[in-house]
């Protein structure tokens, strides 16, 4: 195992979405892996097992912000990558991304 392998990341994130949201993008983003989910302090756990490591994911939510009349669902969300070097660490996170984002207009 490199070094790179061994270590562990992390990342940590506000995303425009409330903890049911994600709880039901999880699957899809994360290519339907094994997800273990659990009440952690004031958010979720989510623990992915991928191949090769796994994500923990814990999603606090934030006080809703506010511009003018409209009302956003504010959630934290950090990512904590174990055993999971920088290449699968990134594509994970470049699906994930692509998954969860939503369009407007």
């Amino acid at each position: 195992m490199t070094r790179a392998q061994s270590e562990d990341a992390a990342l940590t994130r506000e995303m425009g979405c409330t903890e049911a949201d994600l709880v039901r993008w999880l699957p899809g983003a994360t290519r339907h892996a094994p997800i273990e989910s659990h009440p952690c302090g004031a958010g979720l756990c989510h623990v992915v097992a991928l191949e090769s490591g796994r994500v923990e994911i814990l999603a606090i939510p934030m006080p809703p912000r506010r511009i003018a009349g409209i009302v956003l669902p504010v959630l934290q969300v950090s990512f904590r990558f174990i055993g999971l070097d920088t290449d699968r660490r990134q594509a994970f996170m470049d699906y994930f991304d692509r998954y969860t984002r939503r369009g407007g207009g």
